[in-house]
């Protein structure tokens, strides 16, 4: 075993010895302190267990730390009770065999051995290994466990412990690391996770309301239900208000039947036309995956005009990959792509730049005829037209994907637990 570095296994359970080396009881549990200022978190003493009463050993007490055996530098200790303090976590209790996010490579992971370092006299939580290896030494006598495999060992700077268990924790899953990660790898962790672990993340993203909707949008019918159920009507239609309007429809039918129309009638009135709109549509048709939310503007304007009209409309990005050009009676004239448009002048006009007559689909056109149109022109988005030959929404090629692949195909292709 390098210098420095030990085993929380070895030291859980061995003997704690006075400076006279006679011993005093037996280590319990190694305490440290959660704190968002440090690296890797300081080691602040033992909980031990001596005369039958749990004490509290501050570092400060303890001469050095050895695989057999904690060595106290004196022979009296504090016999107070020992108790919990806010921001403390025992590694033993809470983190050992415990699922932790290891937030570099966006998978849950368990922490099957904890490793401690002791770094200019201080010991501090170095990580934690992964590896089967390590649960099968735990079970070794002392004398045989040896050093860890480096494979399985996961730095502490890589991590993000769930602490929402803990009594005294001030700390939650910390919110600025998870909010790097894509909102469908936050989707297959809740999904992977235990019901209290995927509460503890959803309430870490909470701070950004957009990012939780983009989660939520992500999550399959089962979790999504999951954790809406105990929420209030008013914190599902905030969450509902913010989602992508297809999937919020797609969401609001799920939902028990009697909730339906007090979560609609607390939505804005404009998120409420959409999805009643949508809500009228057959859910595998065009009609029912569509979007509602796309830009058009008149087949006169320019570049400038449209880019504009782009930057008005709160819009999600993926129906910003064409702007619709109408005509007389607000009919489909024509398409420009963003690739285009970025290409452009911004005085240029449209119509130069426009695609004459682009594919398009009524209402009720189903999957496959969908799917085979935006194969067989390479699109990224296909307009619906209604009846008079206006656009009413854009289906976007994600939605059609998610449709045809396999009903399992998140748990297949993205597992999110190692």
């Amino acid at each position: 075993m390098p210098d420095g570095v030990l085993h929380l296994s070895s030291l859980a359970g061995s003997p704690l010895l006075d400076s006279a080396n006679e011993r005093l009881g037996r280590v319990q549990d190694v305490v440290a302190r959660l704190d968002a200022s440090e690296d890797l978190p300081p080691v602040i003493g033992l909980r031990a267990a001596v005369g039958g009463r749990s004490l509290f050993v501050p570092i400060g007490r303890i001469e050095r730390l050895e695989p057999d055996g904690a060595h106290a530098a004196t022979t009296k200790l504090n016999l107070a009770q020992f108790e919990r303090r806010p921001g403390e976590v025992l590694l033993r209790a809470d983190l050992l065999g415990h699922s932790l996010i290891n937030v570099n490579v966006a998978r849950l992971v368990t922490a099957r051995e904890v490793e401690l370092v002791c770094e200019d006299g201080v010991w501090r939580v170095a990580g934690i290994d992964t590896s089967f290896a390590a649960r099968l030494r735990r079970r070794l006598p002392r004398v045989l466990r040896g050093s860890r495999d480096d494979a399985g060992f996961v730095p502490w700077g890589q991590l993000e412990p769930f602490v929402g268990h803990v009594p005294t924790a001030r700390l939650r899953l910390g919110y600025r690391r998870i909010a790097h990660l894509h909102a469908s790898q936050i989707a297959d962790l809740v999904e992977a996770a235990s019901h209290d672990e995927g509460e503890e993340i959803l309430a870490a993203v909470r701070h950004d309301k957009e990012l939780e909707a983009d989660v939520f949008e992500e999550l399959d019918d089962e979790h999504q239900l999951e954790f809406l159920e105990t929420r209030s009507d008013r914190e599902v239609a905030s969450v509902l208000a913010r989602m992508a309007s297809d999937d919020a429809a797609d969401l609001l039918l799920e939902i028990k039947q009697e909730r339906r129309l007090p979560v609609l009638e607390l939505m804005p009135a404009t998120k409420q036309r959409k999805l009643r709109s949508l809500l009228g549509y057959n859910p595998s048709t065009a009609g029912g995956v569509m979007s509602p939310d796309f830009v058009a503007v008149a087949s006169g304007a320019t570049v400038a005009d449209a880019l504009a009209a782009a930057r008005k409309h709160d819009m999600p990005p993926e129906v910003l990959h064409s702007i619709l050009l109408t005509g007389k009676g607000g009919r489909l004239d024509g398409l420009v792509t963003a690739g285009a448009l970025i290409s452009a002048e911004p005085g240029e006009a449209l119509s130069e730049l426009a695609v004459a007559n682009p594919p398009s689909v009524s209402p009720e056109a189903d999957i496959p005829e969908i799917a085979r149109l935006m194969t067989d022109y390479n699109l990224v988005s296909l307009p619906v037209l209604d009846s008079e030959g206006q656009p009413i929404g854009i289906v976007s090629v994600d939605d059609i994907l998610e449709l045809m692949l396999p009903d399992d195909w998140r748990r297949r292709f993205g597992v999110a637990r190692e």
